[in-house]
C-alpha cells in the first residue's frame, strides 16, 4: 500500500480509503452491520488505514459500526468524518427531506439543513466523537458548505476543535476553488473532498490543480461511480428498495452497455498489471495530477480486499495516456 500525506496535517494516509456511505445503509437499500465491520477489519488488515464516515451516513449508523469496527485497533485508524448536515433543529439552509431510506422531494421524513455555524459544528463533534466512542477525530471535514454561514465564522471553531485536541486535520467537501480559498484565508486547510472518478472529471478543471498548487490532499470519492467502473453490475441487475440508483439516469440500461463496451477496451491493460477493472480505475484515479487518495466503498470483506490491492499499483504513463483517451472515446463531453 502506498501512504501520501493529508496536506500539512502530518498525517500520512493509504492511497486507498474506507469510504463507509453505502455501509450507513441510507441511500443504499438498508445494511448488514456484520459483513459491514468484517469489511472495515479486511480494509485495515489489508493496508487501508483511511477511513471516512460522516454523520448523515444513515444519521449516525455509518458512524457508530465504525466505532464498533476499529474500538480495539484505533492506533491502527486515520478516522475522518464531518460536520454540516443537520437535523435536530432548523436552521442554516433547507437541504432535503429524508427517511431512514431516502432523500424526499416531499415532505417526509426528517427535514435536512446545511449549517456550519460554531454552535452546531460544537454539538456535532461531540455526538460524533460518542457515536465512534474515541476522543479524538484525525479529519474533520465541512460536509456540504453553507451560505447562511460565514466561513470565517467556521473556520475559527475548527481551529478552536484543533487546538483542544479533539480534532487534528480541517477538510472541506463539495467546495468551490473560492470558498477554499476563504478557509485558507482563516487557517491551515489540509484537504478538499470532491466526487472524481473516470466519469466524473469536472474537478480537473479547477480544483485538482488549486489542491496541487496549495498542497492540499484531494480525496476523490464515488471513484468507482458507485459501482459502475467495476463491471459487476449487469443490465439485468435489481437495486433495492431505498437503493438511490433505482432513479439514477447514469444506471439506465442504455449507459450500463455503453460503460461495459469502454471497460472492454481497459480489458488488455487491466490484463498487463493483472487488475481488475475496479482496481484499474481506483490506480487510474490516484495518478491524475493532484488527486492523492480515492475514497472506495466496500460492504463486504473481498471487496475492501479487492479495492485495498490496487493502493500499490504505479501504471506507467503511456497506459494512463491509453486509458485517458477511451475514456474520451466514449465520454468525452460529459
Amino acid at each position: 500500500m502506498l501512504y501520501r500525506p493529508l496536506g500539512k496535517s502530518g498525517i500520512k494516509a493509504s492511497v486507498v480509503g474506507l469510504g463507509t456511505w453505502a455501509i450507513g445503509g441510507w441511500m443504499w437499500g438498508g445494511t448488514d452491520e456484520k459483513a459491514a465491520i468484517s469489511a472495515i477489519h479486511a480494509a485495515i488488515d489489508s493496508g487501508i488505514n483511511l477511513i471516512d464516515t460522516a454523520p448523515a451516513y444513515g444519521f449516525g449508523v455509518s458512524e457508530k459500526i465504525v466505532g464498533k469496527a476499529i474500538c480495539d485497533r484505533r492506533n491502527k485508524v486515520v478516522l475522518a468524518t464531518k460536520c454540516g448536515l443537520i437535523w435536530h433543529k432548523e436552521e442554516g439552509e433547507f437541504f432535503f427531506y429524508s427517511d431512514e431510506k431516502r432523500p424526499h422531494k416531499e415532505a417526509i421524513g426528517k427535514k435536512i439543513y446545511r449549517s456550519l455555524t460554531p454552535e452546531n459544528i460544537r454539538y456535532e463533534i461531540e455526538q460524533s466523537l460518542k457515536r465512534i466512542g474515541t476522543d479524538v477525530i484525525d479529519l474533520y471535514q465541512t460536509h456540504w458548505q453553507d451560505s447562511t454561514t460565514p466561513i470565517e465564522e467556521t473556520m475559527n471553531e475548527l481551529l478552536k476543535l484543533k487546538k483542544e485536541g479533539k480534532i487534528k486535520a480541517i477538510g472541506a467537501c463539495n467546495a468551490t476553488v473560492a470558498q477554499l480559498d476563504d478557509y485558507r484565508k482563516a487557517g491551515p486547510l489540509d484537504i478538499d473532498q470532491e466526487g472524481y472518478s473516470m466519469l466524473d472529471r469536472k474537478p480537473e478543471k479547477d480544483l485538482l490543480p488549486y489542491c496541487s498548487k496549495n498542497n492540499l490532499a484531494f480525496l476523490a470519492y464515488s471513484p468507482l461511480a458507485q459501482g459502475l467502473l467495476t463491471g459487476k453490475i449487469s443490465p439485468e441487475r435489481k437495486f433495492e428498495d431505498g437503493d438511490q440508483r433505482n432513479m439514477n439516469p447514469r444506471f439506465s440500461l442504455e449507459n450500463r452497455q455503453k460503460i461495459a463496451k469502454m471497460l472492454e477496451e481497459f480489458k488488455l491493460v487491466a490484463q498487463k498489471y493483472n487488475l481488475t477493472f475496479a482496481q484499474l480505475a481506483i490506480a487510474w484515479t490516484v495518478q491524475q495530477p493532484g488527486c492523492t487518495h480515492a475514497l472506495v466503498g466496500a460492504r463486504r470483506p473481498e471487496q475492501a480486499i479487492e479495492n485495498a490491492n490496487a493502493g500499490n499499483t504505479v501504471l506507467a504513463d503511456e497506459d494512463i495516456k491509453a486509458i485517458t483517451a477511451v475514456i474520451e472515446k466514449y465520454f468525452g463531453e460529459e
